[in-house]
């Protein structure tokens, strides 16, 4: 997923945020998740929601106002209620910035961890390395 970086985006230094990251790593997932042939709001309907439970962020070179990134996302693991994300965000000349994995754990209606089903468990299965 490609994406520019706005001024809103940044600190008054003109350098991303560090808590925005997570909403890119959120948008790259959902983008990632359709790709697949998943969309959050039907799994919603089917009484999957997918919530963080842990988060790793290593900040490696700063992102700054105007700079176009590249964020990759991949699955590293997969279990009946998990799903273990990595992201990395590239500037535009290629130099790894950010570094992410996020722990998504399928929750049902009533917030206790449920299976997220074979299909979802399949289509989600880890990226090859």
């Amino acid at each position: 997923m490609q994406k520019t970086i706005f001024y809103h985006d940044t600190d008054c230094g003109g350098v991303v945020y560090y808590g925005n990251y997570l909403k890119f790593f959120e948008e790259a997932r959902t983008l990632y998740m359709q790709e697949k042939g998943f969309s959050i709001p039907a799994l919603m309907k089917k009484g999957l929601f997918f919530v963080v439970a842990r988060q790793e962020v290593e900040y490696k070179y700063p992102v700054r106002y105007a700079d176009v990134i590249e964020i990759d996302t991949k699955i590293l693991e997969t279990s009946d209620i998990k799903i273990i994300f990595e992201n990395t965000i590239k500037n535009q000349d290629g130099k790894l910035c950010t570094k992410g994995k996020t722990t998504l754990v399928c929750i049902n209606a009533q917030g206790m961890p449920t299976p997220m089903g074979a299909d979802v468990k399949t289509a989600m299965g880890p990226d090859a390395k």
